[in-house]
């Protein structure tokens, strides 16, 4: 195949049966694409590289690629699928992970090729025609003729061009410039033969789109491995962004590395719920599974301050001014009331704390922060049918008047000591 032949990476592992097998090269697959991309390649070698220019500092406008640029993208990714030994999806089953990953209905009588996948607004559908810079633009281009996913990429960022394409060497003879915005002075482009990292680049850029296609679509347990180690960002955003909860293996990663943070508090919910597009809650349950077999008695790991992430995430999130995105009252409550069940659980639970169960007063926290309003919101929907969630609300009560003398009044100290259950309750007994 004639425009990979200069492929830094032209061999990978693809794991599973082919373990031991000889890493396949991609230099003799032929490409009915080839004048596609050599077109594409032309453009861009005129247009200069992208690195080492501070295009906002310079005053340089972003340039837009063309759909026949993604296109030659396309072309490449799919070829280099292919040696790698991955395994296309039908039609069906590759619509359907498209909508269980990224949230995305393909639509079947859209005559687009392409979907776009916006990593900052996961709901925003507006096609985006400009290069990934982490800052204004992130996102990733479904190719639903090749059933495959793909950044957008400069040719040069995937192939060995120089070799590939000796014939066109010269036209990054000619010095490269555009004008600045800022002074109208004209700013040199450097040549994409300039960037002394291109080899590495492309080399990380090749491993990136078989890896997370052959992950995702395959279900490559190689390729998660290089995914966690070198593209930690896409993974942590499937759980987070996205909420595709499906892989425990993936998703129990996530929550490892995720601690409540006070200056961005609204991350660590990201584990527990996501608003869809059409604005319902979706509740992440596979979370809760797997939180219940990372939280566990006399664990020395991080995962022992688990309850108290959780402790701190209710106390933000039950203050229902913080604007948070806009959700429902109905929705906030229904969060909180999931998490809190979850949490509750372990102060019944002799295990914890030499027998006695867990003291971290969840229920009695969520009694103390709810409104009126909200507490009718929780009896009307049954407590979210949730079975103890009653049973462990009432008994809750004591905890309510402890969490509010001690922790939010301040009332409690060396010379005022709260009443203890059995003082309390001859005050207030139960119905």
């Amino acid at each position: 195949m004639k425009i990979l032949k200069g492929l830094t990476v032209i061999l990978l592992f693809i794991g599973g049966n082919n373990k031991g097998q000889e890493k396949k090269s991609i230099a003799d697959i032929k490409n009915p694409g080839d004048d596609f991309i050599k077109t594409a390649l032309i453009k861009q070698l005129k247009q200069g590289s992208t690195f080492t220019i501070d295009e906002a500092g310079a005053g340089l406008k972003k340039i837009q690629f063309e759909t026949k640029e993604l296109e030659a993208v396309a072309i490449t990714a799919d070829e280099l699928l292919k040696s790698n030994g991955f395994n296309t999806l039908g039609t069906d089953e590759f619509n359907e992970k498209i909508k269980n990953i990224f949230g995305r209905i393909i639509d079947p009588n859209s005559q687009s090729i392409f979907l776009y996948i916006n990593f900052f607004d996961k709901c925003d559908k507006q096609f985006v025609m400009y290069h990934n810079n982490g800052v204004d633009y992130e996102g990733l281009f479904v190719d639903k003729q090749r059933k495959i996913f793909t950044d957008f990429y400069y040719i040069p960022e995937l192939i060995e061009y120089k070799k590939i394409y000796p014939k066109l060497n010269g036209i990054e003879n000619f010095d490269v410039t555009r004008k600045s915005s800022i002074n109208d002075s004209d700013i040199k482009i450097p040549h994409w033969r300039d960037i002394a990292s291109l080899n590495e680049i492309r080399k990380k850029n090749v491993q990136t789109i078989v890896a997370r296609n052959m992950f995702l679509f395959n279900d490559n347990k190689t390729q998660y491995k290089w995914l966690i180690l070198n593209d930690q960002n896409f993974m942590a955003a499937l759980v987070k962004t996205f909420g595709y909860t499906a892989n425990t293996e993936l998703l129990k990663w996530v929550i490892e590395r995720t601690k409540f943070n006070k200056n961005h508090p609204q991350d660590y919910g990201k584990l527990f719920w996501t608003k869809q597009c059409d604005g319902s809650l979706k509740l992440h349950a596979n979370t809760f599974k797997v939180l219940q077999k990372l939280y566990l008695p006399n664990d020395p790991s991080e995962n022992r301050f688990i309850l108290d992430y959780i402790k701190n995430y209710l106390e933000y999130f039950a203050d229902f001014n913080n604007k948070e995105t806009g959700i429902s009252k109905e929705d906030k409550v229904k969060i909180l009331a999931n998490i809190v069940y979850f949490a509750e659980q372990y102060k019944y639970d002799k295990r914890f704390v030499s027998g006695y169960g867990d003291n971290s007063k969840m229920m009695g926290r969520l009694r103390f922060f709810l409104d009126q309003e909200e507490v009718n919101i929780l009896q009307k929907n049954n407590y979210f049918n949730l079975p103890k969630f009653k049973e462990w609300w009432d008994n809750a009560d004591y905890d309510d008047y402890f969490v509010e003398e001690c922790e939010y009044n301040g009332t409690c100290g060396p010379d005022n000591r709260p009443m203890n259950m059995t003082e309390w309750r001859k005050q207030h007994p139960k119905e």
